[in-house]
């Protein structure tokens, strides 16, 4: 290639990178901004924040935890949903467990590396999404007053689930067990699992270390009713983690216990959930709801706690 050619095709390339560079990393951001300018849209542009004595104290479209320095609710406060987005709400960590339905068999500690001290997590346990579930069903029906109990969730607030052992059918279905282990309930000698018999079968908890891959998997649903008192919201975090809102049912469940740290009514906290509740995006869109945030600094207006 000739020299001048070979200036002549980079010079091209370069007056290309200029006019590209003044239309997308100049022209075009300059534009959204000033369109983020315009009355109804400048609020969100900036963020939504939320202010309390002039201070900034989080956004309308962020959650955040209500809890003290050891993870504990704090009862004043109308919690949040669970939140999987780094160590909770964390925007730079945004996203989901990426458990699916099917993720119902517990990842067991080493009870070596829990007699050393240890915790449940550094031992190696990693819950399932049932078990999640069903510990945190368990937690804020405890926390609220109202039967945390959840269908295919043992009394103990994990999953219910045996591994069936035995002959096989066509399908892969055993026909004849001969053995069936609680999976998820590691427990002493002294301790029963959550269901005692399973088809004539002596149910056994699981020992750490043994191999029970071999059985087929088998959720048990139990008495629980087909429509628990913790609601969904309660007890699965969002896709994105960041979720700002609770249902109107989960803040329901909630009011009971806000009214009494608060020296109030149920009634006069009902009317405060009521100005915070937003129904379905153009009456079509999405669910009711209710923001945390917002309803937790007017209620630290209204009714200050020891006041």
């Amino acid at each position: 290639m000739k020299f001048s050619s070979f200036v002549r095709i980079h010079w091209a390339a370069f007056r290309a990178l200029l006019v590209l560079t003044v239309i997308t990393g100049l022209a075009y951001p300059l534009l959204i901004w000033l369109i983020a300018q315009l009355p109804g849209l400048h609020d969100n542009a900036e963020g939504s924040i939320v202010t309390a004595s002039g201070k900034p104290v989080g956004s309308r479209l962020i959650g955040q935890l209500f809890t003290d320095k050891d993870g504990n609710p704090l009862p004043q406060y109308f919690q949040s949903r669970p939140s999987a987005a780094g160590t909770g709400y964390d925007p730079l960590s945004s996203g989901a467990s990426n458990l699916g339905p099917e993720n119902i068999v517990d990842t067991p500690a080493d009870p070596s590396q829990l007699a050393a001290g240890k915790s449940a997590s550094d031992a190696g346990f990693k819950p399932s999404l049932l078990t999640q579930v069903c510990t945190r069903s368990a937690a804020v029906g405890q926390l609220e007053g109202v039967d945390g109990s959840r269908p295919f969730c043992t009394g103990g607030g994990v999953g219910a689930v045996l591994s069936v052992i035995g002959p096989r059918d066509a399908r892969g279905n055993v026909v004849h067990p001969t053995r069936a282990v609680s999976v998820n309930e590691p427990c002493q000698s002294a301790q029963a699992p959550f269901l005692t018999v399973f088809e004539g079968v002596r149910v056994e908890c699981a020992k750490y270390g043994e191999d029970y891959t071999i059985g087929q998997i088998v959720p048990i649903r139990g008495a629980a009713p087909a429509n628990p008192a913790v609601p969904a919201d309660a007890v699965t975090a969002s896709g994105s983690g960041l979720d700002p809102d609770i249902s109107p049912a989960y803040a329901d469940i909630q009011v009971a216990r806000v009214a009494k740290v608060r020296h109030v009514s149920p009634d006069q906290i009902r009317a405060v959930v009521a100005q915070y509740r937003s129904g379905r995006a153009l009456g079509l869109f999405g669910e009711p709801r209710v923001n945390v945030l917002q309803l937790n600094l007017q209620l630290d207006h209204a009714f200050p706690v020891g006041s």
